[in-house]
């Protein structure tokens, strides 16, 4: 849950790729994404088997949403939480309005966390939104390219060098699908501390996502790096 970048399609102003490098603890298990109806809303996204949430997801109700550990900073874990924020990112994949039931939606005791949101049940919106373990910040973005890394994980330090990496890549190739999945693969300076691929021991990316999305169609690309296995799904192009 721990790298996210955003950007606008190249070939399609009103599209969206965004992709998720997910860092875990090497031995928690998660699903390949799959179809899952919740309160008569198509679902696609991966479940993590532990608290049966999921850290990215894709509804008919036209939106993405990615979910990273931590807010601004890192923070001090609590023993004790009375929900997984991988549960809050299923219940706003059902949302009638995702800017309203944010809002509306209580946090109270639930870890502190960061989705990066792309919209387009009126018009392609991007957004960021952070809990930061007392307060909700909700910001609308530029439709620009935009890269994230986890608090919890990544100093300031560390971020800075990894949104230098992304700006560089932008200067040198086409932000394509396929050039983003291989920035998600291999940027870095050789350092499994820091690189987009990190191994940490007990610690490592475990899979990479990616979601490609043009108006009357969207993918779904995931591959588990310990299994070394690619799944693809396609959403229905009506509901999209």
């Amino acid at each position: 849950m721990c790298t996210i970048s955003i950007t606008p399609h190249p070939n399609n102003s009103h599209g969206v790729i965004l992709t998720s490098n997910r860092d875990e603890a090497s031995e928690r298990e998660t699903s390949s994404p799959d179809f899952k109806t919740e309160k008569d809303t198509l679902l696609l996204f991966p479940e993590d088997a532990v608290a049966g949430g999921s850290w990215i997801g894709v509804s008919e109700k036209k939106r993405i949403l990615c979910l990273m550990n931590g807010g601004f900073e890192a923070h001090k874990r609590e023993d004790y939480y009375r929900k997984s924020r991988g549960v809050v990112l299923k219940d706003w994949l059902i949302a009638e309005n995702i800017k309203t039931d944010i809002e509306n939606y209580n946090l109270e005791n639930i870890e502190p966390f960061t989705v990066i949101i792309a919209d387009w049940s009126s018009e392609l919106f991007f957004a960021e939104f952070v809990w930061d373990g007392k307060h909700k910040h909700f910001k609308e973005l530029s439709l620009q390219p935009k890269i994230w890394s986890s608090s919890p994980l990544y100093t300031s330090e560390m971020k800075k060098l990894r949104e230098e990496w992304f700006s560089n890549f932008q200067k040198d190739k086409n932000l394509s699908a396929e050039n983003l999945w291989e920035f998600h693969h291999s940027a870095g300076k050789g350092d499994k501390e820091i690189d987009l691929i990190i191994d940490r021991g007990f610690l490592k990316t475990k899979s990479i996502s990616q979601v490609e999305f043009l108006p009357g169609k969207l993918n779904f690309k995931y591959e588990d790096l310990q299994k070394e296995k690619i799944t693809n799904k396609e959403f229905p192009a009506d509901l999209i």
